[in-house]
């Protein structure tokens, strides 16, 4: 296996987790691809960070947290997307909701609250048990319709949500020399967290040209999930919320080093080696990378457009009246374009759903992109 020159860094990881992923990185002979070095670090069980039992989600650090969800910063988030999910249960025949990732269970409460009797039950699917015992203290009044599941079932019927669920997956690192493209792997420098690429004859989709020393990421588990739930639902709706770009904006050269992003006591920082199971660590959406791989395993896609479009066609202004100050203030934050309203985007896909629902779905009836994947 031929190396690069590897980079030095510390790293102030759990000593179990950087145990756990020492012995990894050995077991694949010096050199773990990035995807799998995520995985452990966000996911082993007990140590990742979603695993372990620090707190996660917050509106200030002061509060031990280290970052802040649109659920958390508004109930009207919830309210207006559970709009669009109603109107995608009628046109699916169905009544139960699917939420991959639920967090602090915030968002949980508030789509149980608003859909009411439209829905006979709710399922969290979250591989961490920590925070489903948060998610289950804090839906106790809604408890005789709530369950929770460790893995998807064979088949499936109803209306899935994902917010901020995607840019948590696993992604593939690659590096252009201007000559090759590289992988890039951690491995083992003394105590520390080093990179280190290795030569790869994979290459990132589509056709856009990378100047030497560009990185960038590739998304394999994420499409692979989304054709897992093409596969596994048997009739319904799935809409997803995450921060992103179509890949055209995806791979535009101002992004020359990717989009991988950490994030700790509200801070963002670039450096996923250090403090390791301690952070969070995202790569943004390649929004067009979903939308083929749904399409490829038979969902329709419904539409595509930003979180301000779409909130704001299901209907929050309209919620916002009668809002108390502080409501108002953190719902505004939903819709600038400078704050989350440009940035994060909703993508639908549909599968065995009435056909006037991809004419008619309510979030994307002004501003759909769908165009522009």
């Amino acid at each position: 296996m031929e190396l690069s020159a590897a980079v030095s860094v510390s790293t102030g990881a759990d000593p179990a987790l950087r145990r756990l992923i020492r012995e990894a990185i050995a077991r694949n002979g010096g050199w773990l691809p990035f995807d799998r070095f995520m995985a452990l670090a966000l996911y082993a069980p007990g140590l990742g960070y979603y695993t372990n039992t620090g707190r996660k989600f917050g509106m200030l650090p002061q509060s031990g947290s280290d970052f802040v969800t649109a659920p958390e910063l508004s109930p009207l988030f919830g309210a207006a997307l559970a709009r669009q999910a109603a109107q995608a249960l009628a046109a699916s025949g169905t009544r139960e909701v699917w939420e991959f990732g639920a967090g602090s269970g915030a968002l949980a409460a508030q789509l149980l609250g608003a859909l009411g009797d439209s829905i006979e039950r709710y399922t969290i699917v979250d591989l961490s048990g920590v925070l489903r015992e948060r998610q289950q203290q804090r839906l106790e009044a809604f408890a005789p319709k709530v369950r929770w599941v460790d893995e998807l079932p064979a088949e499936l019927s109803g209306v899935i949500i994902g917010n901020e669920v995607l840019d948590a997956m696993p992604v593939q690192l690659l590096r252009f020399d201007g000559t090759q493209w590289h992988e890039r792997g951690v491995v083992l420098e003394g105590e520390s967290f080093a990179w280190s690429d290795h030569p790869t004859t994979h290459t990132p989709p589509g056709e856009a040209s990378f100047p030497p020393g560009a990185i960038t990421e590739t998304h394999a588990q994420a499409e692979a999930f989304i054709a897992t739930l093409a596969d596994r639902l048997q009739r319904g709706a799935a809409l997803f919320i995450d921060y992103g770009f179509p890949r055209a904006e995806y791979q535009h050269p101002q992004r020359l080093l990717g989009t991988l992003m950490c994030h700790r006591a509200h801070q963002a920082d670039t450096d996923p080696l250090v403090d390791v199971g301690q952070k969070d660590i995202t790569a943004h959406v390649d929004f067009t990378g979903i939308a083929l791989a749904a399409q490829d395993a038979g969902f329709d896609v419904i539409g595509y457009t930003s979180q301000a479009h779409f909130l704001i066609n299901c209907g929050i202004v309209e919620l916002l009246r009668g809002a108390d100050v502080p409501t108002s203030a953190n719902t505004h934050k939903l819709l600038m374009e400078h704050e989350m309203g440009e940035l994060f985007k909703v993508i639908a896909l549909a599968k065995g759903c009435d056909e006037r629902f991809a004419q008619e779905a309510i979030g994307f009836v002004h501003g759909d992109r769908t165009h522009t994947l």
